[in-house]
This record gives structure tokens, C-alpha cells and sequence, in this order.
């Protein structure tokens, strides 16, 4: 699979796609129905299956300031889009030009001329162009006229309502991990190059590979059970903070360390990916650091509990 970026030539081979189009942030399970209702175009007809995405992500561009919300990074997207059976990545950057496109004016650069699509899938609540002017239905009326079909498919829903990327960033800032997980039809992860720390984990007995958060939603800040992806089908147990460490110096932002079970091995300057699995308790400040250690070590045996149960 090929991620073609925002300034990216469209080669000619990769034009004529049955394409899902959206901000695909996360790939959860309603992001997966549009994906298959493209695939089942692209099987049928027999061209390539394609995403178009927005980068940068319309919200960012439009509220620069807005605290971080990502689910994914652009590379943790394009793995799970792959995972599908997606050929193609799309990357329409998303500037004041796109912005200020009429459903028309996108329709007819974008899809028609750009990438030369041969079909797209959106969500039913899909929108698009200037101030939101174009839906899925004036994309239909635009791509029958403009030689490409359009399919609009029905919000997934669970017992908690419609399956979105709002409601999981909200699971996640309330530390419901398995909600999270079931929405977007795997763990939640975070993944980044491993940073050295302060070595306050070791100098504990507990060494951790630490993470920033970057853009990523803010998980409720406290311990997890994690699995930590080292690639090369490399999936280790442990248990991680998240959080500014109170008790031995404030952080400005918080930071991942997690400290993987049974391990030993330099992980600095490595790309893992941190799979949050059951959030423990939250981040307390605690009296000295004999009582944090203690806590640590009780920590361990909690995580070890929850993967048990979660596997």
C-alpha cells in the first residue's frame, strides 16, 4: 500500500479507484462499514480500493488551538486502512483553498480530476465543501453527473448509541479502555520513539520506555494494563503510567512510561506502540517515595490480574 501525501503527484495507475472518503480518525467501526462498502464496489468492478483522508485534519485547521484530540497518528491510520485491504492513501491537504471549495468546485477537482475516482463511499452524515454545504446526496447528484457513483452508508451503532470518534475520544478521557476498544474494534495504542527520561523508573527497580503524547487524546491520567508492541510480531505485557509525577516533580505534560513485564533490552530511540488495555487508578500524589514504590509493585500485580482476564 501506497500513502500519497498531501503534495503528492497522483500517478496514473492509481487513478480509477472505488475510494472511502472521510477524516478516518481512529478507523473504528463505522469508519470500517464505509471502507467495506468501497471494497465491495472495488471487488465487483475490479479496481483498486482507495481512502481519501484530510491532512491536516479539518479540525486542526480550523481551531489551531484546540487542545490535542488524535486517535491515531498518520502512520497508526494508514496500518489499519492496509489491514483492510486498502491499495491506496490519499492524503487532500486540507488548506484555505479546500476550505473555501464549494461541494461542486471538490467534486469536480478532487475527485474527478485529482484522483479520478471511479466510486466513493461516505458516511450518511458526511459533509463537505464551504460552511458545510455539500452532503451525501449532492454528492450523488454531482458524481452522477461527473461519472463516478456515491454511496452513502448508515451510522454503526451499540447499545450506547452511534458508534463515532467523539464518543471514543470520550471514553478515553474517562478511562473506559474496554468502551474505547469496542467501538474502535481494537485496543486504543499510542505509539512513538521511545525518549530517555529522568531513569526515575529504574533508579525504582521499575525501567520504563516513555513516550510523549504529542496530539493524541489525553487518556484520564493515572495506571494501566498495557501490551507493548515492539514489532517483528512482538507483543509484551506490562503496565504503564500516564501522567506528570507529582510525588517526584511535576511534569508540564504528561508522558507515557510504561515498564514491561519479564524484559530487559534498550528500547531507546526504538518505534513501539502501547496498547492501553484496563485503566488501574488514577495518579495520586503520595507521601514519599518508599509509599510510591509500594505502590508500584502493587500496581504490577494489578495489571498482571487485568491481562489475564483480558486475554
Amino acid at each position: 500500500m501506497e500513502a500519497l501525501g498531501p503534495h503528492s503527484a497522483i500517478p496514473a495507475d492509481a487513478r480509477g479507484a472505488a475510494i472511502a472518503l472521510g477524516n478516518f480518525d481512529g478507523v473504528h467501526r463505522g469508519h470500517q462499514a464505509v471502507i467495506m462498502s468501497a471494497r465491495a464496489v472495488a471487488d465487483a468492478r475490479g479496481v483498486a480500493l482507495g481512502a481519501a483522508v484530510f491532512e491536516p485534519h479539518p479540525r486542526r485547521f480550523f481551531q489551531p488551538d484546540l487542545p490535542p484530540f488524535r486517535l491515531q497518528t498518520t502512520r497508526q491510520r494508514a496500518n489499519a486502512l492496509a489491514e483492510l485491504g486498502v491499495n491506496e492513501v490519499f492524503e487532500i491537504g486540507f488548506d484555505a483553498a479546500l476550505a473555501q471549495s464549494t461541494d461542486r468546485q471538490f467534486a469536480e477537482r478532487v475527485l474527478r480530476d485529482l484522483l479520478g475516482v471511479a466510486h466513493v463511499s461516505v458516511g450518511a452524515d458526511f459533509r463537505f465543501g464551504k460552511g458545510r454545504m455539500g452532503d451525501a446526496s449532492s454528492l450523488t447528484t454531482l458524481g452522477a453527473e461527473l461519472g463516478f457513483t456515491v454511496a452513502a452508508v448508515a451510522p454503526v451503532k451499540d447499545g450506547q448509541g452511534k458508534v463515532s470518534s467523539s464518543a471514543i475520544r470520550a471514553a478515553i478521557a474517562g478511562g473506559a479502555m474496554d468502551k474505547a476498544a469496542a467501538m474502535l474494534g481494537r485496543p486504543w495504542a499510542i505509539e512513538g520513539e521511545v525518549q530517555r527520561g529522568f531513569s526515575r523508573g529504574t533508579d525504582f527497580g521499575f525501567p520504563t520506555a516513555n513516550l510523549t503524547l504529542g496530539d493524541y487524546v489525553r487518556p484520564r491520567l493515572g495506571i494501566y494494563a498495557v501490551r507493548v508492541d515492539l514489532g517483528d510480531g512482538v507483543l509484551l505485557p506490562g503496565v504503564a503510567s500516564v501522567g506528570v509525577n507529582p510525588t517526584v516533580g511535576a511534569l508540564p505534560d504528561p508522558v507515557l512510561e510504561a515498564h514491561l513485564f519479564d524484559f530487559s533490552g534498550d528500547l531507546y530511540g526504538k518505534r513501539i506502540e502501547v496498547e492501553l488495555i484496563t485503566f488501574l487508578r488514577g495518579e495520586d500524589k503520595f507521601a514519599d517515595v518508599e509509599a510510591l514504590k509500594a505502590q508500584m509493585r502493587q500496581d504490577v500485580i494489578d495489571a498482571r490480574s487485568a491481562l489475564a482476564k483480558a486475554n
